[in-house]
Formats: structure tokens, C-alpha cells, sequence
């Protein structure tokens, strides 16, 4: 059953939203949630399919931003749309920033725009799943990536805890396994940092990562002034 979480410290507007759900799917399960230690709680102990939220939680002006920070964390690929009275011309970047999937203004949209940008997110949210559980029952002991870098990768059938960056890194270096791949190239995938030690302490960290689950793990080779390799 597809899980949602609608984290909304206005009890009207999480219902309004709730029932727009559940109007449009009436088959999903939906967990409201209307303050930041309540939702935590409830993030920590299971894994929903799409997080609704809103900014300001509470006299918590931050909270929705220190929750998508916990989900990036745990659930990397976790789709979250932000839905918050805070003005979009100034929360959406930072919204983008976080690797939240929208953001919404209250009291700008409509029923109708809401329920459509839900039902991207739930095609998105589902073809991940789709895609991940085929990638293990075919190739457990090989690694895993998802095509749109938002899942976490899985090697040997287990889950890599790695930041989104770093995903994006291991996969360019993937893709191109058996090839030499620039630091140039690597520049492309990372958002800021854009310089060699920079791009050094990701390679480290996905290294690590690895060697977390496999000890002998020595599969990024490193090219002296060049970049890095992905061998077999």
C-alpha cells in the first residue's frame, strides 16, 4: 500500500490536503503529523512513499527544513513537496536546494493544481520502487543504481548510505565503468565545491560507504592528475 505523510501544524489545512488525497486515491494510506518531534518520530520508524510538509511547524520556523534534512539522510529519493504560506520566490530555490520535489504557495492554487503535482510525484514515487525491487531480484550481487539518482544505490543486495552528491558521482563513474572520467567530467555532477579536493573527499566518502558493507571493496581506481576509474 502506497504510504503518505502529510506534516501540517494547521489541523484544517492538513485535513484539506488529506482529503484531496484521498478523494483522488482512495486506496492510499495517509499519516498526519502536526509537529516536528511527532513527525520525526514517525519518519524514524517507517519509510512513506511521499512526505507532504510545510515550513513553519509551530513557533518552529525551520522545522520542515530540518525534516527534509533528516529524510535526505535516512531515505535519500524520498519525494517531498513543500507546501507553505513562506513566499516562493525565496523558498523554492531553497527548497530545489534540498532536493525537495516542489514547492507550493498557499492560498496561490488551486484543488486542481494540487492533486496534479501529487499525482507526479506518486508516478515518480512508484516507478522507483518498481525499479529498485526488479534491479535486486535481477542482480543482487551487482551494484544498483536508480536511473533518476534519487534511491539510495544497493550493493550485494544492501542499501549504500551515500549524500546525493556523492550518488551522482558513483554513478557518472559507473556508467563509465572501465574508462578514465575526468575531474572535469566530475565538476558536472557536483553542485558546488567545484575543485579537485573537493571532488577527493567524495570519492573517499563513497569508498568508505563500501568498504562499510565490503572490507576488500577496491573498485574506484585512482588516475594521478587525471581523475578516477571504475574497474571490474
Amino acid at each position: 500500500m502506497t504510504k503518505v505523510a502529510v506534516i501540517e501544524d494547521d489541523v484544517p489545512t492538513s485535513n484539506q490536503l488529506a482529503g484531496w488525497i484521498k478523494a483522488t486515491k482512495p486506496d492510499i494510506q495517509i499519516d498526519q503529523w502536526f509537529n516536528r518531534d511527532d513527525a520525526e518520530a514517525a519518519l524514524a520508524k517507517e519509510r512513506y512513499d511521499v512526505v507532504l510538509l510545510d515550513i513553519e511547524l509551530g513557533r518552529e520556523r525551520n522545522a520542515g527544513v530540518a525534516i527534509i534534512n533528516s529524510i535526505n539522510k535516512q531515505y535519500q529519493g524520498t519525494p517531498v513537496l513543500v507546501v507553505s504560506a513562506m513566499p516562493a520566490a525565496i523558498y523554492r530555490s531553497i527548497m530545489k536546494a534540498l532536493d525537495a520535489w516542489d514547492y507550493l504557495q498557499k492560498t496561490t492554487f488551486e484543488e486542481s493544481d494540487f492533486v496534479e503535482t501529487f499525482l507526479d510525484i506518486l508516478r515518480v514515487a512508484k516507478s522507483q520502487k518498481e525499479s529498485a525491487q526488479k534491479q535486486v531480484a535481477v542482480a543482487p550481487d551487482e551494484l544498483v543504481l536508480d536511473p533518476l539518482w534519487q534511491r539510495t544505490p544497493i550493493w550485494r543486495g544492501e542499501r549504500i548510505n551515500l549524500p546525493l552528491t556523492a550518488q551522482r558521482i558513483l554513478a557518472t563513474l559507473y556508467q563509465q565503468r572501465g574508462q578514465v572520467v575526468s575531474y572535469d567530467q566530475l565538476f558536472d555532477v557536483v553542485k558546488s565545491g567545484r575543485n579537485r579536493d573537493n571532488v577527493r573527499k567524495h570519492v573517499s566518502t563513497i569508498r568508505d560507504a563500501f568498504r562499510d558493507l565490503d572490507p576488500d571493496f577496491n573498485a574506484i581506481e585512482n588516475i594521478p592528475m587525471r581523475g578516477f576509474r571504475w574497474v571490474s
